[in-house]
């Protein structure tokens, strides 16, 4: 026996939560399928456990995308300011960390408690555990099939997410139903991950582990890319932190990046010049002491013995150099496993912009990660799935069946 349903949401993460919830709202009858045994394991995760829900300066610059103008519909329609009042009518508060991310004071569990308590009472269906689905159109309908049962929709939404972190149960179908129905791909890749080195380089970063420190970080080659100001961490492996986890969503194969240590200052020619005049007889280690982490410091510093008097121009302009634009060649990333999330997917020329469905393919959406639309480390994909996942919300509630 085969169940009908107005609207099929395949995926109970952020976006799919917040599509069922709102066609619920809307008075149509729908069935959220989940292939992880508990629904919204990235919303558990997120923040280690505290949730940057969204980021109160949203802007659609803040997103990576074929087409860049493709996010602004939908941005536009759901703000980070109607998810914060959502959180209110359940008696939740949020506090701003840095650079406008809000992280809810009670946890990533109550905000999963809010979607799922929302979509509880508009009746949504919800089963979990539901894996190897199969996907058919039958006329202008889609048949959903498990190994034990099947449904039936005019309206199918894709919110499966993308391929980063397979442990919590990522995989690739979003992509697979988007090719089966011919749409095209932009190829995912990793973003918002660590950068990796050459050995000799990973070697001395090493001595450096767990060291962070306050940057400027940018693609080097590429002027017309964002540059981010924010902690560096160093790792056994390369380096983390958030500032490299943001440049690594825009850095390319053979691209360098350039780290400036000393984000506060406009010249660190000038700045080292300075100490020089008044502070000629103290090492170059106490001086950059001053600025620097110390192990960072001395790891510099030991290429630049002595007082910072004995420094000749030329050695004081390349330890200049060294210190606002220390160029370094990634070797790669620590791929999909380590990337908060995977840049790419089901082509926005495919998709409309103002309900999420596939342009050749009436009444199939894709929604969320899944979709070619990257947003920053810091609330920016959480508040694409939740205006991503009303749009389509908004749109399946126009269903009809004939």
């Amino acid at each position: 026996m085969t169940d009908n349903y107005d609207v099929i949401i395949i995926g109970a993460g952020a976006a799919g939560l917040m599509c069922a919830m709102t066609a619920g709202q809307n008075g149509k009858k729908v069935l959220l399928l989940e292939r992880n045994k508990k629904p919204g394991a990235k919303i558990l995760i997120s923040g280690g456990g505290r949730c940057n829900f969204t980021n109160q300066d949203v802007t659609p610059a803040a997103y990576i995308s074929d087409n860049p103008h493709f996010a602004k519909s939908a941005l536009s329609r759901y703000t980070p300011w109607d998810f914060m009042d959502l959180l209110a009518t359940h008696g939740l508060s949020w506090h701003e960390k840095t650079l406008g991310q809000l992280f809810c004071d009670q946890g990533a569990k109550a905000i999963l408690k809010v979607l799922l308590d929302e979509c509880a009472k508009v009746s949504v269906t919800l089963l979990t555990g539901i894996d190897g689905i199969k996907i058919d159109k039958v006329g202008q309908c889609y048949r959903v099939q498990s190994s034990e049962t099947s449904w039936q929709t005019p309206k199918l939404v894709i919110a499966s997410g993308g391929v980063s972190i397979p442990k919590m149960g990522a995989t690739d179908f979003g992509y697979r139903i988007a090719r089966q129905f011919g749409l095209a791909l932009v190829e995912p890749k990793p973003a918002l991950v660590p950068l990796v080195f050459d050995p000799a380089t990973v070697e001395n970063m090493k001595k450096l582990a767990g060291v962070a420190a306050d940057s400027r970080v940018n693609v080097a080659e590429r002027a017309n890319f964002p540059v981010f100001r924010e902690n560096i961490l160093f790792t056994h492996r390369g380096l983390s932190g958030p500032a490299i986890l943001q440049i690594s969503s825009y850095w390319t194969e053979g691209d360098h990046i350039a780290i400036d240590l000393l984000p506060e200052e406009n010249s660190a020619a000038m700045w080292l010049r300075g100490c020089r005049d008044t502070a000629g007889s103290s090492s170059v280690k106490t001086v950059l002491s001053t600025k620097l982490p110390d192990r960072l410091a001395d790891q510099i510093a030991d290429e630049y013995p002595g007082k910072i008097a004995e420094l000749s121009n030329k050695t004081l302009d390349r330890l200049a150099e060294r210190l606002s634009e220390w160029r370094l060649h990634p070797t790669g990333s620590e791929g999909l496993a380590k990337a908060e999330v995977a840049k790419g997917g089901v082509s926005t020329a495919d998709l409309s912009s103002k309900t999420m469905e596939a342009v050749s393919v009436p009444g199939l959406y894709f929604i969320g990660e899944c979709v070619d639309v990257t947003g920053w480390l810091g609330g920016y994909n959480f508040q694409w799935a939740w205006a991503s996942g009303y749009a389509a919300g908004i749109a399946v509630a126009s269903v009809k069946w004939e």
